[in-house]
This record gives structure tokens, sequence and C-alpha cells, in this order.
């Protein structure tokens, strides 16, 4: 018998393997991205008075530059790093960067899952700048200590299809040639970060902290500034790109003056969603949440003999964007188990990533309530019995 609380405190007990389970997750909602909104989050909770003004109006500038405000106070971001709002999700964001930092000095790109293959992609095909290119397959981590760091170098802080992230900082020397370009979107906000080791990060609102999608966080360094202010690309940079005017940097971009027209709607969006990540304990209660998410499911998959986790190693292990092997499972499989949980409202948008291994991935992200995490095992094992059946 597995004995699991449900989020309006009742208890349901579940034979595995048995007849459908009685108590549904009250927040069925574990996609990666977007991900779940914060608890307590409607729309009619959202501030309005910006929508329908002009973004660079008093309250415009204000909102905006309200949001960047709680950006750095959950972040603990230092002073010497600027925080701005960018165009194009945590994409838009991290090519911004690339296109125009990199070609000043070489470039090593380390991929171990889709994402970071991307920007392999980009620095290969696109900018064409022969980057050292240090790769693992899914569910591993490459080896870190092998990083020529008078390089420029680009990584991603936590894997979202493939559930491996660096385990921290320490591999980043604190002097170094080369500048650090981390893709942060599902890392901020769920683990500490050590600021002195990134000159770049990028990241969106839609995943830890549930916000919409289509606006990019830029953060950048002491570092990341001489190098716009020293060095021009060799190739012509769109207008979306440009944060140099000049020759200086363009201050106003991390003050709220964005590039091109921000969604006001969104911008209230994200500062909920920051406003209650600050009333659960800033950072720290964000994380809390994520870790003890995670040690939920954690649990799951340890009873287990059909589930496991993609990540090999557990000191690597995503606390975020949990991926699942499942026994035996083809993408055939897993498209059938995770249909049959969204038909009964069990768990949405938990099959893993089309380019990753079949299998499933739960998002732990501290907008997930963890009695959903434990409500959501014994349908994993309905499910599963129901697909093998079937």
């Amino acid at each position: 018998m597995t004995e699991l609380t449900t989020a309006d405190a009742t208890i349901a007990s579940v034979p595995q393997g048995a007849g459908k389970p009685a108590t549904l997750p009250a927040r069925p909602f574990f996609s990666s991205g977007p991900c779940a909104k914060p608890p307590g989050w409607s729309a009619a909770a959202l501030a309005t008075d910006s929508l329908g003004r002009s973004h660079r109006s008093k309250i415009g500038k204000t909102r905006l530059a309200y949001c960047i405000d709680l950006m750095r106070e959950l972040l603990n971001l230092p002073d010497t790093h600027r925080i701005g709002i960018v165009p194009g999700s945590d994409t838009g964001a991290f090519e911004m960067a690339m296109w125009t930092m990199l070609g000043a000095r070489p470039v090593t790109t380390l991929a171990w899952e889709s994402f970071g293959e991307g920007w392999v992609t980009d620095a290969a095909k696109q900018l064409k700048i022969n980057p050292t290119i240090v790769r693992a397959d899914y569910g591993q981590l490459p080896d870190l200590s092998a990083v020529d760091f008078s390089n420029d170098v680009l990584f991603t802080w936590n894997g979202t299809t493939s559930g491996v992230r660096v385990p921290n900082a320490d591999w980043i020397p604190s002097t170094r040639e080369g500048l650090t370009f981390a893709d942060a979107t599902s890392a901020v906000f769920a683990y500490p970060i050590d600021w002195a080791k990134i000159d770049v990060a990028t990241f969106s609102w839609q995943k830890v902290l549930g916000g919409e999608g289509g606006h990019g966080v830029l953060i950048l360094g002491p570092r990341a500034v001489e190098r716009l202010e020293t060095y021009t690309p060799a190739w012509p940079l769109p207008k979306v790109f440009r944060l140099v005017s000049k020759g200086k940097l363009a201050e106003g971009v991390f003050k709220g003056e964005t590039i091109n027209t921000p969604s006001m709607l969104a911008v209230e969006d994200a500062i909920f969603a920051l406003e209650w990540g600050k009333s659960i304990g800033g950072a720290q209660g964000l994380i809390a949440r994520s870790d003890a998410n995670a040690a939920a499911l954690d649990t799951i998959v340890a009873d287990r003999d059909w589930l496991g986790h993609l990540a090999v190693e557990e000191a690597s292990r995503s606390k975020t964007s949990v991926c699942l092997t499942v026994a035996g499972a083809d993408e055939a499989f897993i498209k059938a188990f995770a249909g049959l949980l969204e038909k009964e409202g069990a768990a949405l948008d938990i099959a893993g990533y089309r380019d990753a291994p079949a299998g499933l991935r739960i998002w732990c992200g501290a907008t997930v309530d963890t009695a959903d995490i434990e409500a959501l095992g014994p349908w994993l094992d309905w499910a599963y019995a129901q697909t093998k059946a079937a």
C-alpha cells in the first residue's frame, strides 16, 4: 500500500499497480516550460494599471524598474552585475550575448543536451568561430576540469531536456581570461549561484517563476561590460541585439528602458511571481521548495524498479527539470502513458523532450506543491500498468 497526503490533507490508500487512484494532484501542472503558476495565482490578482499604457510612460518605466529590482533582490545579485529585460525569452537573451561578445578570443562550448547543442550550432554554423566543443551524452556531464578558461566558455547550468546540471561553480576559476556565459534558465531561483564566477547569465520568467514566455533576462558582470565597450564583432548586429551606443553600454536597457516593446501584462505576471517568492523567504524559500519537490519525486523513483533517473550522478541531477527513464519504454509508450495521465487530469505535459531519450520529465521547481508530487506516484503506477497491458 502507498500512503499519500493530498493537497487538502485527506488520506488516500492506493495499492500499487491496482485500480485508478482516488485522489488527483490539486494542480497537475508539471510542464518544464512554461511551468506551473505560483500558488494562489489568478489573472484577476495581477496589477493592471500599466496595461494600455506606453512602456515609456512613468508607470511603465516604474513597473519595469520594479521588476528588475525584485529580480536583483531574489537572486542576491551584487551591484557589480547589471540586469535587463530583453526580447526573445532565454534564447533571445543568450543569442544577444553570443552575437555581441563572442569572437574576441577562442570559444569553448559545452553540450550535454539539446539546448547546449543549440549554442554549439550558433557558434559553429552561424557565427563560424570554430569553437572547441566538449560534449557528453544525455544523462552525463562532461569533464569540467578539462575546460580551458583562457577561452570564452558557454554552458547550460541546468540542462532542461536531460535533467543534468553543474553541481556548483567550483570548477570555474576566480581568475580567468575568458568570459563565462551561463544559460541559467532552469537554474536561477532554484540553486545558489556564485555570481563572481559568472560574467553573463540568461533566463526567462517561464521556468522557476512560472511566468509568461516571450521575454528574456540578461545579466552582465563587469567583465562582460568591458568586453562590450572594447570589442566590435565582425558581423552585423540586428537592432534587438544592440547593447552599445557610441562605444558605451546602453545603460537604459538595465533600468527598464527595453530595446523593443515589452508586454506589460507579462511584466505584471512576473512581478506577481517575484512578490510571491519574496513572501515565502526569497531565494532560500524558493530553493527549499524545489529541494522538497525533488526529494519527494526521488522517493517515488526509489520505490519503483521500473522508474529511474536519466541523470546518472546524484550530484549533477537536476532539482527542477527531473528526467526519468521508464523500463522498456519507447516514444510510442511514453506518448500513450502521458496521454492517459492528461486525460485523467492527473499530470499534464510530462513526456520527455522530443530530442531526448524516451522517458518522462517532471518539473519540480518552486511553483509546484510538494503534495502534488506525492500524489503523482500512484497515478504513475496506474498509467504504467494500463500502458503495459495495452
